[in-house]
């Protein structure tokens, strides 16, 4: 996280949901807009033959396949997925350079070779000064483009200035409102909240913009995972007490997986599984961890499985006395100083017979 500057920061959000910046997969996450493609030569038609493109659409094609890639492919060592990305983007890069200097003349040529390679660039982790560059230009070029404004901010943000990265997503929706944009703009305010004195209120906000978002496509998977976020965010950041907010963190989460593309996304069941655990539904919890697991190994979800496994087995190590006899006790009490002793510990295995039957979990 960003280190807090003021002498007496604010107490950071105790466990934030798992968020990547740059993850949109396939168009259902949180990152760089699409691509803008450019206009076919007259006379080529539209055939999706790679063969007839101009040099510009085939790179348009390469960066869709490079964010593809970055989206969905997790393997188990990261720096398989590093190599991948690499070779991917020195394609994409490759087919742009072969792009006559006589095809980029015009302005509109000109905006979208510089946002395309800003774009290519930018599909790394780490920030890059030349993408920034590239992507600067584009937006002085045409300041009405924004999926070039949206690639810019999330470059920015990626250089650790998040108030310049704001303004990005700002100026962008004064163009006009757009999903991906208030999405982003809602995931940076929460990371913003991280060191803010004004953490409440800006944990509003992202709210705030991710109901706008889901408002704009009510069947948009990754503004609903947005929302959930939004929501499990909130929760830590009042002091983590206010179930509410994790029911509707689920309940967005659940819409989100609707969209068969946010499938793709193992973030999406981490952070379920988060708020699940919190409400102490251990099942569900588990299965949401084992299917991030799954999906991405790199994510360690399978120690939070772990986790809950050994914390079920202590809870039911801890209480040794089965709630049988506990009952039967009950019945025999004579007095009420008994009853109210032996009541407190009905309550309590009462609690863990409960936890233990819905984890899979039965006393011996």
């Amino acid at each position: 996280g960003i280190l807090p500057s003021m002498p007496s920061p604010p107490q950071q959000i105790a466990s934030p949901p798992r968020e990547t910046m740059s993850r949109e997969a396939s168009g259902a996450s949180v990152s760089s807009a699409p691509v803008p493609e450019p206009e076919r030569q007259q006379g080529q038609g539209n055939q999706g033959e790679e063969a007839g493109w101009t040099p510009l659409e085939k790179v348009a094609d390469k960066v869709e396949e490079l964010y593809s890639l970055r989206d969905t492919f997790f393997p188990r060592d990261p720096s398989e997925k590093s190599a991948s990305l690499r070779a991917c983007a020195d394609a994409a890069l490759g087919v742009l350079d072969s792009l006559p200097p006589e095809q980029r003349k015009s302005p509109e040529e000109r905006v979208i070779y510089e946002f395309l390679m800003g774009k290519i660039l930018d599909v790394f982790p780490d920030y890059c000064k030349e993408a920034e560059e590239h992507l600067s230009k584009a937006v002085k070029l045409n300041p009405s483009l924004v999926d070039a404004w949206l690639c810019l901010g999330n470059c920015i943000w990626k250089k650790g200035n998040l108030a310049s990265a704001r303004n990005c997503f700002l100026l962008a929706l004064s163009k006009g409102t757009d999903k991906k944009i208030l999405c982003q703009l809602s995931m940076l305010e929460r990371s913003m909240a991280q060191s803010s004195e004004d953490q409440a209120l800006l944990v509003e906000e992202s709210i705030n913009h991710a109901k706008e978002a889901v408002m704009l496509d009510i069947k948009d998977g990754n503004s609903w995972y947005n929302l959930g976020n939004a929501y499990l965010t909130s929760f830590f950041a009042s002091g983590a007490w206010d179930k509410a907010r994790l029911h509707h963190s689920i309940k967005a989460y659940q819409n989100a997986e609707k969209d068969e593309t946010m499938k793709l996304n193992p973030d999406l069941y981490y952070n379920c599984a988060t708020a699940y655990k919190y409400l102490e539904n251990y099942e569900s919890a588990i299965r949401g961890f084992e299917a991030a697991a799954l999906k991405d190994p790199a994510l360690r979800a399978d120690i939070e499985v772990q986790k809950i496994i050994n914390l079920l087995d202590k809870l039911e190590n801890a209480m040794k006395v089965p709630s049988v006899t506990i009952v039967s006790a009950l019945a025999n009490c004579s007095t009420g100083h008994e009853l109210t002793e032996l009541s407190h510990w009905s309550h309590l295995s009462f609690s863990l017979d409960r936890v233990m039957l819905l984890n899979g979990y039965a006393y011996m």
